[in-house]
């Protein structure tokens, strides 16, 4: 848009979320933030932070960490930010807008950011106390104090948002239920099937889902508090807080005010420039926005195309945005669902090709056309082929479909690489980058780094979903230009840590320091090393401890210097600042005795007790200075350290087996407690799970372990591999059959054969799948000592086993280790003042004070449009 010459032209925009934000950016990328005046009326009291991970405050981020303003942005670029301060009024014949402070902004372009707001359902009771919607850090912050006074809350609306505030309410502590009124959780993403998946991972979390029913009225008591909701079934449920999450609506009252066209169901008329159509010096972009296609986007990524057709339109240059990829993959409640493309299979004559384990929470479909082509799909459960699958949605992938759904693990699923991937196939929705816009950015633009081309081309900073696949593009590009990759442990090291252990072991190296001094980096060498290395070196040398004559005790020495928060106090660090102590359990079994030795202690310290998913018993609540005291008592009535702190065996779980179960074939009791003991505090790249089952019934999960074993009339059958976490996998048969000795010695080269080739934080599933020739390569090092080298595995473990020693056992009889355990250093009596509790179902649970965001408290005029606070 031409500007008057000798006049500084007025950007005005109204709004300052994610979509506003990226308009800024792309203003200052084509240098009209140095040519005219940009003033942004903020009705938040802070600037723009990703609402996307809003859900991760009550994960312990703050405000403060979801902010996606810089100050030095702002100020670079003289743009005029007033937060708390909304525009209320629009004179669209004088060009001028009335901010809520009475400051009057004449524009040349106006640019209308002003999102949506959450509907709340027109029931009976909807603005009672307690009452909340989930939209804005205010509304976190309200719901987290009034759950303070609350056992049980509900959130009407099974969708993203819904499931992710169900989560935190039940992070908050609170009994949990969502009520749905469609059939399925997540209706507009996933479809019957993958809801059906989706529930039975969400109920085995502990929240109750009611679907297909409909909230009727919020009951209330005498003094106007919700106490329960009464559904469209006829059924009530008792509640002392109530979330509505049950969709947004485009906030679209000042352009209603101002005159300017909106939809028949909201949203502010715009056309393919995201210019109103009422009036040419007017844009609007993002949920307030209805787009020329007829649709409001509610995703943040089509909300950035429009921010960026905005700017370049009003920089003279041809852009428009015609509709945008509704492709979404999230992590809700810890399960990945992800949608993308038809992925309800609308297209005519399409087909379905469908993966399903209910057991495990799975389900991935795929809609192909009757020529192969893939139209989109569904994971829930697995999502980890979601960018590579998304990519090739419109063409004929170079693989069945079949091989694409099939989980690792089952089969022999498709490995797509990037070289796979035509150069057209978008990698990051969010910013619409192709690969050949990344291949570009290493060739061209010289990128070398991830980091480097997310600055070149911004894919990967967006949800981040597609980072994994740009970083496999990068490294592809490089290597096929010739370009030397770094793949070194960090900074300091060059060398891989699978290189760094063989370093470590063929020279008998004892400490961080001469280990970088020798191998390190040059610029590194006589440094201190970084949070990357020191870790994982300390790892390598207590893996290797008796072999080269070194300390296993992790607080031994140089050793202690290395360690992480929760190895340095061998205890797992709360979000309040207190501990968690986990004596190990072997098997799960225990005698009576020893329940009752826990639950004294727990009394007389105050701690919280949970029995975990290993079939142990955890306290949490233990303050530093009390650790030492908690394991005194512990290992005089026989307990050891259970190294929940550690990547290390964390437990071995069992069922009963033929000792009491009439199905049982083995004493399942029996081998768990022994490899218990065997691997026990064995430091390994990543933390260790292991479960026997008496049978094929496999009560004990034992194919979700890294090992696990089940139970055959003829012996034992080996399982490696698997994963029950966040990226769950069926772990792999290695062998079948085996009698107690063989067991434990192919289980002793395999732990061996992982920690000596496994990278720093890598699962035994994700290392198996990335080894070069994968299970069968594993196999035949193994079982058939392809490389020669069992000899030394089990060397290795039979050390490991004769040099054992309970670390909290070593911590207690020294002195000068337990001089450590304070909160202040020169005040070692004093507990931490912060570290507070408050009662909870006859427990108690962390005292978390609201945050103080440093900013004026809003006045009840300041609530946003559509908002509840109590």
């Amino acid at each position: 848009m031409t500007a008057t010459p000798g006049i500084t032209p007025t950007i005005v925009l109204v709004g300052h979320g994610m979509v506003g934000q990226r308009f800024l950016e792309a203003l200052a990328e084509r240098g009209l933030t140095h040519t005219h005046r940009v003033v942004v009326l903020c009705e938040e009291p802070r600037p723009a932070y990703d609402r996307v991970q809003l859900t991760s405050y009550f994960s312990g981020r703050t405000p403060e960490d979801l902010s996606m303003t810089d100050p030095a942005f702002v100020e670079e670029h003289g743009i005029e930010l007033r937060v708390g301060d909304p525009a209320e009024t629009v004179d669209r014949e004088a060009r001028e807008v009335t901010a809520r402070s009475g400051l009057v902004v004449a524009y040349d372009v106006l640019v209308l950011a002003t999102g949506s707001y959450p509907f709340v359902p027109p029931v009976p009771g909807k603005d009672a106390e307690g009452c909340f919607v989930y939209r804005t850090i205010e509304d976190l912050l309200a719901i987290e104090a009034y759950a303070k006074n609350a056992t049980t809350g509900a959130v009407v609306g099974g969708g993203l948002l819904g499931l992710e505030a169900a989560g935190a309410l039940r992070g908050l502590g609170l009994t949990s239920h969502i009520v749905e009124f469609a059939p399925r959780l997540m209706p507009v993403q996933v479809d019957e099937g993958g809801g059906a998946a989706l529930l039975r991972t969400v109920e085995e979390m502990g929240l109750s889902v009611h679907t297909g029913v409909g909230t009727q009225e919020i009951v209330v008591d005498p003094s106007g508090a919700v106490t329960g909701m009464k559904l469209s079934d006829g059924s009530e449920l008792a509640t002392d807080l109530v979330v509505f999450s049950a969709g947004v609506r485009p906030r679209d009252q000042l352009a209603r005010d101002s005159g300017l066209a909106v939809g028949e169901r909201g949203g502010i008329s715009v056309d393919e420039q995201c210019r109103t159509v009422t009036d040419p010096h007017v844009f609007a972009i993002g949920e307030c926005a209805l787009a020329s296609d007829g649709r409001v986007y509610g995703l943040v990524a089509p909300g950035y195309e429009q921010a960026e057709t905005a700017a370049a339109t009003i920089a003279d240059d041809e852009a428009s945005f015609t509709g945008a990829d509704l492709s979404t993959k999230l992590k809700l409640l810890g399960v990945d669902v992800a949608s993308f493309g038809d992925a309800h299979g609308a297209t005519a004559g399409c087909l379905d090709v469908v993966y399903s384990d209910s057991r495990a929470g799975l389900y991935k479909k795929l809609v192909v056309g009757r020529d192969g082509t893939l139209l989109g799909g569904i994971l829930v459960g697995d999502a980890e082929a979601y960018g590579t699958l998304r990519a090739f949605t419109g063409s004929v992938p170079p693989v069945s479909p079949e091989s694409l759904v099939l989980p690792a693990g089952a089969g022999t699923p498709a490995q797509l690489g990037p070289a796979a991937l035509p150069d057209d196939a978008v990698i990051c929705s969010c910013h619409n980058v192709t690969k050949g816009t990344i291949r570009g950015a290493v060739t061209e633009h010289s990128c070398t780094t991830v980091p480097e081309v997310k600055k070149c081309t911004r894919a990967g900073t967006g949800c981040g979903s597609c980072v994994k696949v740009l970083g496999q593009l990068v490294t592809a590009e490089l290597e096929a230009s010739g370009v030397e990759v770094d793949k070194g442990l960090c900074g300091c090291f060059a060398q891989t840590r699978e290189e760094l252990y063989e370093i470590v072991g063929a020279l008998r190296i004892t400490s961080f320091r001469e280990l970088l001094d020798r191998h390190g980096r040059e610029g590194a060498r006589g440094g201190e090393g970084c949070e990357v290395c020191k870790p994982a070196v300390g790892s390598i040398i207590a893996s290797l401890a008796p072999a080269i004559g070194a300390s296993g005790y992790v607080l031994e020495g140089e050793q202690a210097a290395l360690q992480d928060t929760n190895d340095h106090f061998l205890a797992n660090l709360q979000r309040n600042g207190s501990y968690s102590v986990v004596p190990r359990i072997p098997g799960g079994e225990i005698a009576p005795e020893k329940l009752i030795v826990i639950g004294e202690i727990a009394r007389d310290f105050g701690l919280y007790t949970k029995i975990t998913g290993g079939q142990r018993i955890d306290m949490f609540g233990a303050r530093v200075e009390q650790l030492p005291l908690i394991w005194a008592r512990l290992v005089d009535a026989g307990f050891e350290s259970g190294h929940a702190y550690g990547k290390s065996l964390r437990t071995v779980k069992s069922c009963v087996g033929q000792t009491w179960c009439r199905y049982g074939v083995q004493d399942s009791v029996r081998m768990a407690i022994d490899l218990e003991l065997r691997y026990r505090g064995l430091r390994s790249p990543h933390k260790l799970k292991s479960a026997v089952s008496g049978c094929a019934r496999e009560c004990a999960e034992a194919q979700s372990k890294d090992f696990g074993v089940i139970a055959t009339s003829n012996g034992w059958n080996l399982y490696v591999g698997g994963n029950g976490g966040a990226t769950p996998r069926h772990a792999d048969l290695l062998a079948q059959d085996l009698s107690d000795a063989e067991l434990v010695r192919l289980i002793d080269r395999f732990l061996m054969f992982y920690i000596r080739t496994a990278d720093r934080l890598e699962r035994t599933s994700t290392w198996l799948e990335r080894i070069p020739g994968g299970l069968d390569h594993v196999r035949d090092v193994v079982v058939h000592d392809s490389l020669g080298i069992c000899d030394e595995l089990e060397s290795l473990m039979r050390a490991h086993v004769s040099h054992y020693r309970d670390e909290w056992a070593e911590t207690i009889n020294d002195p000068e280790k337990l001089a450590r355990f304070v909160s202040f250093v020169n005040a070692p009596d004093t507990p931490d003042p912060v570290v507070g509790f408050v009662p909870e179902r006859d427990q108690m649970k962390p005292d978390l004070p609201l945050l103080d965001i440093g900013l004026r408290r809003p006045s009840e005029d300041d609530l946003l449009e559509g908002s509840t606070r109590r």
